[in-house]
């Protein structure tokens, strides 16, 4: 078995709403083979991977999985469930999976993943491990999950990350990670957020830079009369014994600048101590503080946008002495403990030894082989912090207002939005003005200690801080996807245009390029994964308008979690053939996504005419609006009897009727890329725009001035049947690239004026054979005269064989060879058809690149821009 690719997907996609990847697999001779016949495999597999053995399988019962090996499975079945039950084995929640045969020995697998990189080594070590099964070679299943384990470690999220995310999810806001870090970007465009650990979108700078410096922190403390230790700087031995007589012993040094507890020595009694916990120091240290010793217990007070919102008793990590066993030996049983990790990913963290323990337990006259007698116990340092191996007791209920006061003072005195104070003192619930201190306040402090106490109720610090992310702001802003055969491009940059002239600031991806606020970013074929989310993660956007491609679907999914509304314009032959698209079925299946990424309360327009269209309704679960050429339309009246939207035309007026209500919304001859209403194709793309901006909640009357008002010229939606005079004759520019596009635009061409019917047609070379000589057809049948070009990009073709199938398409309608040339350079073609056009001539061209043509018929004497596009029609 050998893996032939991977694809991972990071968004919804057409294999799962989870994020997943696939795993293509070469069987290598055992696609036929059930692995209870092959020796020994089941038997070993079980063994080596027991948690299988909880596996319910496909067939929903205790042990199925199991039940399958014994009837007779396969190998891509028992690859998924290997990778499953090592994630599983790692702590992470993963449980979708499925395979299917592509062809013969080729399978592809699907499984779901929590992490990027540890799924795909997980999957990875699958194969290997199968591998060794069939050639009964040894394989150390423990060494590689260590391997795995390791490089969980570089890109799982913290617990205070990973916190903040489940309350985001709760509060249904969509997220994404940034990089492979712990950052994430809460909600999308202008109003979004970003948070790290706890280190917030409103977290200044300036504040972090105090916090970290403990000596300014304790200046601007005591500057406002808060109670903090007594201490200084010391550069040197010397000037820290001066300086630690004049403060007394005992005292604590520690770094300036530094965290978690590190390299902090405490209640250094005499001279001897501290110049040896000053010359551990002062190996990794440039700027070192001795202060007071606060003598007491140690509490994190943790501050959330001015308020205390929770509060913890930190204990020190220590062992109890069973007469046997050495304090190195009782660490390591400690350690142990499921609930502690090597860093911040579980609730408590692991004891470690180094030489601050050993200092540590060294002023007591231990050292690590010491043996503690039974019911011994002794403190393993004398700080409390999680990272060092402490525990948390909670204490939220029991401090008292004057405690909460001063902390929250302190709080803003630093300009900390979410902080940790550190307060020593014999007992919380009295002031600590009597006999604490506050030692210092952290900035981005971990909040697993409130979330997962050792004893005491869990305080909910990650939704505190979410909360005060988004109490001034929405918690994102509106997102409208539009997909579909034909139309859908037209469509995005329509809707786009009345979001803008309704005030919103709109970023917008289509097959023209990236646009934030009406300017392009980037040119290009932009309706992917990576374009939309560009558009979502602009901080000038309050709208996103993304149009979304079967191609974009199929190879990364989706960029977004869910959408406002979802556009299907409609679901026509085309790309059959590739990526395992083969069926009308398979297609609408793809497009169907769309539709169901939307959120409960969210809207799904949807084209009545469209059969296929239609056929997907079972698949949504939001709110529909259904748009159609006629009034009496059943799919349509149907889901205006449930009580939605219909928007429809009706004697020349588009009209939105839900239940009683009946409003004429536009006049068709007053929406300008409808050309007089001669362009059936772009009413409709007219509708299904009106149909998302109500579902948007956009007024009628600014539905009303944004239709009217937008024009199909290069400005406005470039590319779409953009018109140009020039000596006489009419040249129409337009994207057509299938069998509907070219339908549509000629049935439009029938409608306007014109003596001689003139094409340059061409198509992308990675169509179906019969679907390239159907718009041969096609074109025979309609046009009066035809140059046959190529696209630059000929997607795998060779040079002139798209053409030859094109020409071979229009001789089978009966047209007249001599009535054709073939030109493959479309820019050389269209030059050829305006030097020889005729007064009253209308030419038309599917185009592949956009802006040569743009740039020769501008270059061509006389040519004007028809901006109004109705003074041709007469």
């Amino acid at each position: 078995m050998k893996i032939d690719e991977v694809r991972v997907f990071e968004g919804r996609n057409i294999y799962s709403h989870r994020k997943c990847i696939k795993m293509c697999v070469d069987l290598e001779g055992y696609s036929d083979i059930p692995t209870k016949d092959i020796d020994g495999f089941n038997e070993n597999l079980l063994k080596s991977i027991p948690q299988l053995f909880e596996h319910r399988c496909g067939i929903d019962e205790d042990c199925g999985f199991q039940k399958r090996l014994k009837e007779g499975t396969y190998l891509a079945h028992v690859c998924e469930h290997i990778i499953i039950a090592i994630q599983n084995i790692l702590g992470i929640d993963a449980a979708y999976g499925k395979s299917r045969e592509i062809k013969g020995n080729k399978y592809y697998i699907i499984y779901e993943y929590g992490y990027r990189n540890t799924g795909i080594e997980a999957g990875k070590i699958a194969v290997e491990f199968i591998n060794s099964l069939i050639n009964k070679k040894p394989y150390n299943f423990t060494v590689a999950m260590e391997s795995l384990q390791t490089i969980l470690r570089t890109e799982e999220l913290g617990p205070s990350t990973s916190a903040i995310l489940e309350e985001v999810k709760k509060r249904k806001i969509p997220v994404m990670r940034i990089s492979e870090g712990s950052m994430l970007q809460l909600g999308y465009g202008k109003y979004s957020k970003i948070v790290e650990a706890t280190i917030s979108h409103n977290t200044k700078a300036i504040s972090v830079d105090i916090a970290c410096d403990k000596l300014l922190t304790k200046e601007i403390l005591y500057n406002q009369c808060l109670p903090v230790a007594d201490g200084y700087i010391v550069r040197n031995s010397l000037e820290l014994l001066f300086k630690a007589d004049k403060i007394g012993y005992p005292i604590v040094i520690k770094p300036r600048c530094g965290n978690q507890g590190k390299g902090v020595f405490v209640n250094i009694k005499n001279e001897k101590e501290a110049l040896s916990a000053y010359n551990i120091l002062s190996k990794d240290y440039s700027d070192i503080i001795v202060e007071k010793n606060i003598v007491g217990r140690d509490y994190r007070v943790c501050v959330v946008d001015g308020k205390v919102v929770a509060v913890a008793e930190r204990i020190p990590p220590y062992i109890v002495g069973d007469g046997v066993s050495s304090i190195k030996e009782l660490i390591n049983v400690i350690n142990q403990d499921n609930r502690r990790g090597e860093g911040h990913e579980k609730p408590l963290t692991k004891i470690k030894i180094n030489d601050e323990l050993n200092a540590y337990i060294g002023k007591s006259g231990y050292n690590l082989s010491s043996i503690l007698a039974e019911g011994e116990k002794i403190l393993l340092r004398e700080n409390a912090n999680l990272s060092t191996g402490g525990k948390a007791i909670d204490c939220t209920d029991i401090i008292c207002d004057e405690n909460i006061n001063i902390c929250e003072r302190a709080a803003k005195a630093v300009g900390l939005d979410v902080c940790g104070i550190d307060v020593c003192c014999s007992d919380i619930s009295k002031p600590i003005t009597k006999d604490g201190a506050i030692i210092e306040i952290n900035a981005a402090p971990g909040i697993r200690m409130h979330h997962y106490p050792s004893e005491g109720k869990s305080r909910n610090v990650a939704g505190a801080i979410v909360d005060m992310l988004f109490k001034d702001t929405p918690k994102t802003i509106p997102v409208v996807s539009i997909t579909g055969t034909n139309g859908k491009t037209t469509t995005t940059r329509l809707i786009g245009h009345v979001l803008t002239k309704a005030g919103y600031n709109v970023g917008m991806t289509t097959t023209g390029g990236i646009y934030i606020n009406n300017k392009c970013i980037h040119k290009g074929d932009t309706t992917g994964y990576y374009s939309a989310k560009s558009v979502l993660m602009n901080k000038e956007v309050d709208a996103a308008v993304l149009e979304t491609a079967r191609g974009g679907i199929i190879r990364k999914g989706l960029a977004y979690d869910m959408v406002d509304v979802g556009v299907i314009t409609n679901i026509t032959e085309d790309h059959l053939g590739l990526d395992d698209i083969n069926t009308m079925d398979d297609l609408a299946y793809v497009k169907a996504l769309v539709g169901e990424a939307v959120k409960d309360e969210g809207y799904v327009v949807l084209n009545a005419d469209d059969p296929v269209s239609v056929s997907i309704i079972k698949r949504i679960k939001s709110n529909i609006i259904m748009f159609s050429k006629d009034k009496y339309n059943s799919v349509l009246r149907s889901n205006i009897k449930k009580g939605g939207y219909g928007v429809y035309t009706h004697e020349g007026v588009i009209y939105v009727e839900k239940s009683d209500e009946l409003t004429p919304l536009v006049k068709v001859t007053d929406i300008k890329i409808t050309i007089g209403g001669r362009l059936i194709y772009n009413i409709e793309n007219a509708m299904a725009s009106c149909a998302a901006l109500i579902g948007l909640n956009i007024s009628y009357s600014s539905i009303r001035e944004g239709i009217t008002s937008f024009y199909g010229d290069e400005e406005f939606n470039p590319g779409r049947f953009n018109m140009y005079k020039i000596n006489g004759a009419l040249v129409v520019l337009d994207y057509g690239h299938n069998i509907e596009g070219y339908k549509a635009v000629l049935k439009g061409a029938k409608n306007i004026n014109h003596n001689r019917l003139v094409g340059i047609i061409g198509v992308p070379g990675d169509r179906t054979d019969s679907s390239v000589k159907e718009l041969g057809k096609i074109a025979g049948e309609n046009f009066d005269y035809i140059y046959i070009k190529e696209d630059k990009d000929r997607r795998g073709r060779k040079v002139g064989e798209i053409a030859s199938i094109l020409e071979k398409g229009v001789m089978e309608s009966g047209f007249d060879k001599k009535r054709i040339e073939v030109i493959l350079d479309e820019a050389e073609a269209l030059e050829k058809a305006i030097d020889t056009s005729r007064p009253g001539d209308l030419i038309i061209i599917f185009f592949e690149d956009l802006e040569p043509l743009v740039q020769l018929v501008k270059k061509k004497t006389n040519a004007q821009i028809d901006k109004e596009q109705s003074v041709v029609m007469i």
